[in-house]
């Protein structure tokens, strides 16, 4: 198969037909999920954060786990082999299994194979960030729902794609980034967006650092038995294989990920925009300062790093380690700070359990796979919706852009364009797929 540039943006106008599900609720059914309604699901990615996603979904009844797919059999998270939980199809196959109490999953290594079954509703994309934009196209064209991790996709370009596709066809779709889901969240947004801070100055998104030195070995070595390495770079270039940059560890390297400024941007400033009010669009300049890089040749990505955007009304905001884990904004009459299970505000009767925070109400989910799956049903827009997911991120995108080019762009959020900078533009768009 050929992943190039031209199939990319060609591979998306196929149409597209979705299941018919009947709600249960309309044939009056009580208890066990009747066959009608059931979701039938299939999942691809069996590394950890995959296997566990997948538990989630096989927990609500109206799901029918029926295939999983992976290019390796059998692996573990650690440094250390056969230490942690056991994953790959193998243990996917085990859990779906399992939860059934037979032994029907079907299980693949070629995800065109998976979806040529026809009996799909819905996908789960959990691979590493360079699949997801292939998988989830190809997804969409055959008439499937998406749950796709965050990273919402490891390229610019491949979001917009993305994004674009999902409206064209009407496809239900669901970026993991699940604190969109969470009340702690919701809580802080309604918070900002009501007012309450008062004309907005600042946000500030924490996150953490890279790392310095390599998480494994850096020998260079045959990939494992049981591993179609080949067909896990896929798109992306095929380094020699080291476990310093295999599972846990691919996302420190530009060919498979975008270090932990890509891998949290999608969680704390998706958190952010929601606050602003800008989940469809985006900052007006962008620049990074006080980039820092790993000591080690395995890894390419920063370990310290800030990116600083102006947006529309004066507003800064500065992505960087050096913050607080989490998301602030500050404004003239205080502060909200949110986090995982955790909200600090400058003023306390904000957080008191009588206070209303007035008439703007943020999306309520009653949890992100739960979510889905209702949105699957009723054609609903979903918590964390593509468009939303690409925007999140792409104050990252263009950070890495002005990185490596040393100067700030100007950004047009509207037509997502960098102005004034030919250069930056094209280093934006770069697909560097290879042919297979």
């Amino acid at each position: 198969m050929s992943f190039s540039r031209r199939k990319f943006l060609t591979g998306v106008a196929a149409g597209v037909g979705f299941p018919s599900i009947i709600p249960g609720s309309a044939l009056g059914l009580d208890g066990a999920t009747a066959a009608s309604e059931r979701i039938t699901m299939a999942f691809i990615g069996m590394g950890n954060r995959g296997i566990g996603v997948m538990e989630a979904f096989l927990n609500h009844t109206d799901v029918q786990g029926v295939a999983i797919c992976d290019v390796h059999d059998l692996h573990y998270r650690e440094r250390e082999w056969g230490v942690g939980r056991a994953l790959g199809h193998e243990s996917g196959k085990a859990v779906v299994d399992g939860k059934y109490g037979n032994e029907d999953c079907a299980t693949y290594t070629d995800y065109r194979e998976l979806f040529a079954r026809g009996d799909l509703d819905a996908v789960m994309v959990a691979t590493p960030d360079h699949w997801h934009s292939t998988i989830t196209l190809a997804a969409i064209d055959a008439g499937l729902d998406v749950y796709c991790e965050k990273p919402v996709t490891h390229k610019f370009a491949e979001g917009q794609a993305v994004y674009r596709a999902v409206a064209k066809h009407g496809t239900v779709f669901q970026v993991g980034s699940q604190q969109r889901s969470e009340p702690v969240f919701r809580q802080a947004v309604e918070i900002v967006r009501n007012g309450h801070l008062g004309a907005l100055s600042k946000v500030e998104v924490g996150l953490p650092p890279g790392y310095s030195d390599a998480q494994g070995s850096v020998v260079v070595e045959e990939p494992p038995a049981g591993l179609d390495y080949d067909a896990w770079c896929g798109p992306a270039p095929m380094l020699p294989y080291m476990r310093a940059r295999h599972h846990r560890w691919w996302r420190w390297h530009t060919a498979y990920g975008g270090g932990n400024l890509m891998d949290w941007i999608g969680h704390h400033n998706d958190i952010a925009h929601w606050g602003l009010g800008v989940e469809n669009s985006g900052p007006v300049r962008v620049e990074a300062r006080g980039w820092t890089w790993a000591e080690t040749d395995a890894y390419d990505t920063p370990v310290d790093y800030e990116v600083a955007s102006n947006y529309a009304g004066g507003i800064e905001g500065i992505i960087s380690t050096k913050f607080r884990k989490g998301t602030t904004w500050k404004g003239e009459n205080g502060w909200v700070w949110v986090d995982r299970g955790q909200i600090e505000t400058s003023n306390p009767e904000w957080l008191a359990e009588e206070f209303e925070a007035g008439d703007w109400r943020a999306y309520r989910s009653p949890g992100h796979q739960r979510n889905f799956l209702d949105c699957v049903k009723s054609r609903g827009e979903t918590a964390a919706p593509a468009e939303n997911g690409h925007r999140s991120i792409t104050p990252g995108h263009l950070g890495w852009v002005s990185a490596r080019l040393g100067r700030a762009l100007d950004w047009d959020p509207k037509q997502e364009e960098i102005y004034g900078d030919e250069e930056a533009g094209v280093e934006l768009m770069k697909l560097d797929y290879r042919d297979r």
